[in-house]
Order: structure tokens, then sequence, then C-alpha cells
């Protein structure tokens, strides 16, 4: 059966491929972005913020009013900020934490009362490795999705019995736009910023880590067969199999040898 989709954030990206195979496959989809300057083909595009409350309820009440329905949730909308903790301003946290976490709560908290009534749904949260692993110089991404676990797996426990399930995707490392767009504070020099050369160097590893990525086209591909499954799985991760691995090895190895290996990845000295 075709579903009524509501995905955040197709202005690039995951958002943007994922929107687009999900319409294809005979989808009712609604994708949000923040300024409309464009249609996206058979995507119905709607106006949203995900730091702006009030854009929010509204988008839900016009999709709702229309279709009857809102099936499937994809909270895929978020942004990356890179930086030192001691560092980086508190503007950049502040709307690190409120794009990726409080407004991805907000928009569930609205599509709730939704799924109840119409006796269930699928909300699909997009996570990341980095919401397993803490990575260094991006410690606020990390800390949004280690919220966005630890939200999920409680709000899975209280959904239950209304029907409606909780997915969450962690992807690795997707060749998108994710380098270009990363919010960076960079000091002009290491004399006045303490971190400026590691997190020059960290940096660079993170960004030829992206750009070897795999395509988006993997990743929305694996969105649909969530979407059109009746009983998906709690966990979806999405990456290679080094990155699959660094998962598995948190888990088996002691904390401080796991720590090194991050490190000598990340060139922290």
């Amino acid at each position: 059966m075709n579903k009524v989709i509501l995905i955040t954030g197709i202005s690039s990206g995951f958002g943007r491929v994922s929107a687009g195979i999900l319409a294809e496959a005979g989808h009712r989809v609604y994708g949000t972005v923040r300024n409309i300057e464009s249609q996206a083909g058979s995507v119905n595009v709607v106006k949203m913020d995900l730091t702006d409350l009030p854009s929010i309820a509204e988008a839900v009440k016009n999709i709702y009013e229309k279709e009857g329905r809102i099936d499937v949730l994809i909270n895929n909308a978020g942004m990356h900020t890179g930086g030192s903790v001691e560092t980086l301003p508190e503007e950049y946290i502040r709307l690190q934490m409120e794009t990726n976490f409080y407004g991805m709560v907000h928009l569930t908290k609205q599509l709730l009362p939704v799924m109840r009534r119409q006796g269930g749904g699928t909300i699909i949260n997009f996570s990341s490795i980095g919401g397993l692993i803490g990575l260094p110089f991006q410690a606020f991404y990390s800390a949004s999705k280690f919220a966005i676990e630890g939200f999920s797996e409680a709000l899975r426990m209280e959904v239950n019995r209304f029907k409606i399930k909780v997915v969450v995707v962690n992807p690795g490392d997707f060749c998108t736009s994710n380098s270009a767009n990363r919010r960076k504070f960079l000091a002009p020099s290491s004399a006045e910023d303490p971190y400026h050369d590691h997190f020059h160097e960290t940096l660079a590893v993170i960004e030829k880590d992206e750009a070897g990525g795999w395509k988006p086209e993997i990743l929305a591909r694996k969105i649909l067969k969530i979407v059109e499954s009746k009983n998906p799985r709690q966990r979806y991760i999405i990456g290679s199999f080094d990155q699959k691995l660094a998962v598995v090895v948190k888990k088996i190895l002691p904390e401080s040898m796991f720590r090194r290996i991050l490190e000598d990845h990340y060139r922290i000295k």
C-alpha cells in the first residue's frame, strides 16, 4: 500500500535522494525545506524550519488536512558543526542541538497524536555512527546524535502499544554535501587557538573519509525497504565494513584501547 510520508531536509544529501526514490516507488512524499525555491518533481515541497516551532505545527496541520493521515515520519534533517569544545561559540552549539535534536523532538510530538488516532505508523530517526562513537572536534554533533539514540530507545517503549514503530538509522561516511555545509569554527592561527593544528589535521581526515564515502542512493534504497517493511528492525547501521566493525570493536575492547585507535585514525597526538 502506498504511504503518506513526511521527510525533513530534502534540499540536499540523503533527504533529496531519499524523497525522490520514495516518490518514484509510488508513495505520497512531503519533503521539508527552510526556503522554497523550486519544486522537486513528484515530491510535495513543504516549508518548515526545525528551529521555528510554529512552522512545524503549520506544516503537519496542512499535510494532515490534505491527506487525512501520515504513515511515516523520517527525521532526516540535520547539520554538522566542527570545532573544539573549548573554543566553539555558544551560538554554534545551540543551533546544533536545536536543529538535530530539539526540532526533531517537536516534530515527533506533533506526529504522535496523528499516528495514535490512525492506529499506527513508523518513525525513522537519523542518528549516525557518530551517535554511537564520540568523534573528536565534532563533540556537539555526536552529542546531538547520542541524544537521538536515548530518545528513540525510550520512545519505542512508550508508543509500542499504539502500533507505532521507531527505527534508528546510523549512516557511516557518505559522499554528500556534509563537508561543504559543515559549520566550522576556525581560529586564524595556533597562537590564538591551542587546538588549531589538531583541528586542521583531524578535519582533513574527516573530509577525506566523507569524500570517499558511499553514494547517498545506497542509503535511500535502504530507507525505501524500511518504509515498505511490515516489521522493520529497530536499528540499521549503514556503512562500510570498517565502520560497522568499529561499532562492534567499541563494545569489546577496553575504552582506553579503543580511544587510542580513534586518536590514531584522527591524528590526535
